[in-house]
């Protein structure tokens, strides 16, 4: 099924005529049947006599508080739309107070402005005939009596239309404010960014159904440009995509960008185009221009005709694509951040868009905590350790907790299966590896072990504990180790070992001095997605050294499938590595749509203060792996370099291209 759907130009224009049509021409079932075939417009019913609503029974009977009949309101109650001008015969519905051309209200009597309003009535009296029987009866009133016994059909008003002001009051009230007065719509239109689309995020709400929703697209948003009590809607265009967040104008301004507005697509307000017919709510032109068209119905023809809208279902994949299958008080094996070679049980303490507020089981007063994505490859079922030979934290409670229970293993995201009986990894061998403690450096690094399924024990030179409670694990196909030379290939600034002096780092020379070997290139993951990531692009991005934070960034570097991801506002050597398809970023809007809270830029008076102050905040941050002493690169350029710079073979440039690559150095014999 298309994701968007098209406005035929001669299906569009029956439509509106069928819509505006008296109640002396009737339609033929032949032809209803064909337009109703339609899809994108089903809930806009004749007028005739035997058509029967497409409302049920329950949206009818809801009170609408009473229109103003001097704005040109397109009622669309599943069955008209009325322009009350003054000019026709008058008249007003029984039921819902509606008024409107009387030759377009239903029945000979011209008593209801539609069929929903005409059982609605019937209901009602029947209602009251059963409560004026009891009554007659000289019984008292039963509790289902009372039930039936309706209100006034003024004070039922005048109480929705209180309703209706209470809930925009509580709307705006609860209504997330940004921190420190972010907002994504006038970052990105005051400075002309770009956003990665949804689809770059696979792993994201809606990253794979996203479909062509694009500029252009129509949709039916609440009309904030009426002063009327109820919520009324109208229809918009997008103008312009950033991520989940779309700059919307109303139909009718035009070249106008005065009253536009940015939405989250995803969101609980944004409907397609026909939405309003089949719920019965009103279409109201914006007050701006009200006085702008006088014929609505060629105006809608004209500009809606070719158009694309969202798909019918679109809320309900959303909703869909929100399920999450991880639930609180799960048990798994996470890492340890005080000892990244070994695991700890953790409980999963909350779900927030997926990612995972998870508890060290030890843990009393439920601060000891660790923030992941389901789907990171940090997290694994219990008894994960165990079967590939990885260490360990028994945990001191012998059973488990109340409620507690262990997360399925196919919960887990799987890692592609290896062939490890022929050439393989061995321990010594050499590679290059991202510093999971220093997340901005890819530095010279050691195989120390090799585990089953793949799995390997990885250390930094130069900088490992003697312990060896630093090393990490990684799986063979991850995309955070690389061959000896790719560094140099694709001019990447590559961290020698603490302590070594002969610089400038060449690998030939560490190998023969180290007596070692490279680990052989085929070996490596060399697969590169179609990401679709170009420099430049802002995105959400988790902090990985303090993981619970989610913050504004931008891609400032491409190298296949290996991304740079800057966050706003800081200095560059915050910068993290990361792999295109990681869970840990995220689209524009990503933070609204899911509730998790979106950290802004730094303010110009933190990045005053960063120079005197970033080696601070890198050990403040660096504070979440207790007991490792980790130098950034400036502090290590400084200490081995006395002053001299780092030179790189010449001719490798980024590959901002989303296709496979030759971007790994041959290797001597």
């Amino acid at each position: 099924m298309e994701n968007t759907k098209d406005l035929a130009f001669d299906t569009f224009c029956k439509l509106l005529l069928h819509i505006f049509i008296s109640q002396t021409e009737h339609t033929s079932r032949a032809e209803r049947k064909r337009r109703d075939s339609f899809g994108m417009f089903d809930g806009y019913d004749s007028c005739s006599e035997d058509t029967s609503s497409s409302s049920s029974s329950e949206e009818s009977e809801e009170e609408v508080a009473p229109l103003p009949s001097s704005l040109p309101i397109i009622k669309n109650n599943g069955q008209v739309y009325t322009y009350p001008d003054g000019k026709s015969g008058m008249a007003t519905c029984e039921m819902c107070g509606m008024v409107g051309v009387r030759d377009a209200f239903y029945s000979k009597t011209k008593r209801f402005c539609s069929v929903s309003c005409s059982r609605s009535y019937s209901s009602n009296s029947k209602k009251a005939s059963i409560l004026a029987r009891l009554q007659v009866a000289g019984k008292p009133p039963t509790k289902k009596a009372k039930v039936l016994q309706k209100q006034p059909l003024v004070a039922k008003l005048a109480a929705y239309a209180q309703y209706q002001a209470t809930l925009q009051n509580q709307a705006k009230t609860k209504a997330a404010v940004p921190v420190e007065g972010f907002s994504w719509g006038n970052y990105i239109n005051s400075n002309s960014f770009t956003a990665a689309p949804v689809t770059c995020f696979k792993h994201a709400p809606m990253g794979t159904r996203w479909g062509d929703i694009s500029e252009g697209v129509r949709v039916e948003v609440p009309n904030t440009d009426c002063s009327l009590p109820t919520k009324v809607f109208w229809i918009a265009g997008i103008v312009k995509l950033a991520g989940y967040n779309a700059l919307l104008r109303y139909e009718g301004f035009e070249n106008d960008s005065s009253l536009d507005f940015w939405c989250n697509v995803c969101g609980s307000d944004i409907h397609p185009v026909g939405w309003c017919a089949t719920s019965g709510k009103p279409l109201v032109p914006p007050r701006t221009i009200q006085h702008k068209y006088t014929n609505w119905k060629a105006f809608l023809v004209k500009r809606l005709t070719g158009a694309k809208t969202l798909p019918p279902d679109f809320s309900q994949k959303v909703s869909e694509s929100m399920q999450y299958p991880f639930k609180t008080s799960m048990r798994v094996e996470v890492v340890d951040k005080t000892h990244l070679c070994r695991t700890r049980v953790a409980v999963v303490e909350s779900v927030i868009g997926g990612r995972l507020r998870l508890v060290y089981e030890e843990s009393e007063d439920k601060t000891d905590d660790f923030w992941c994505h389901m789907y990171s490859p940090l997290i694994h079922h219990i008894g994960w350790s165990r079967s590939i030979g990885h260490r360990f934290k028994r945990s001191d409670i012998t059973k488990k907790q109340d409620g507690h229970f262990d997360a399925p293993p196919h919960l887990f995201m799987k890692v592609k299966e290896v062939d490890a009986a022929g050439e393989w990894f061995k321990e010594g061998m050499k590679l290059e590896a991202i510093d999971p403690l220093n997340l901005s450096a890819i530095c010279v690094a050691t195989i120390r072990k090799v585990l089953a399924d793949g799995y390997l024990m990885i250390g930094i030179d130069g900088s490992e504990a003697a312990d060896g409670s630093d090393w990490f694990c990684y799986h063979a196909t991850s995309p955070s180790i690389f061959p000896v030379g790719f560094c140099e290939i694709n001019m990447i600034e590559l961290t020698p070992p603490r302590g070594y002096a002969k610089l400038p780092f060449k690998w030939f020379d560490y190998l023969r001095e180290t007596d070692s070997i490279a680990a052989p290139v085929k070996l490596f993951n060399k697969e590169v997605p179609n990401h679709g990531f170009h420099v430049g692009m802002k995105l959400e991005a988790v902090d990985l050294m303090e993981p619970r934070l989610v913050c504004v960034a931008t891609v400032t570097r491409i190298i296949h499938r290996l991304l740079r991801i800057h966050f706003d506002g800081w200095e560059d050597e915050y910068d993290q590595w990361v792999d295109c398809e990681s869970p840990d970023l995220y689209p524009v809007g990503w933070c609204q749509l899911t509730g998790y809270q979106l950290q802004p830029p730094a303010p110009q008076s933190s990045r005053d203060s960063q120079s005197s102050s970033s080696k601070q905040k890198k050990k403040a941050k660096s504070q979440q792996y207790k007991g490792h002493k980790k130098m950034t690169p400036l502090q290590l350029k400084e200490e081995l370099l006395d002053g001299e710079e780092y030179s790189f073979l010449q001719g490798a440039s980024d590959q901002e291209s989303n296709g496979s690559a030759s971007y790994y150095i041959k290797q001597e014999p």
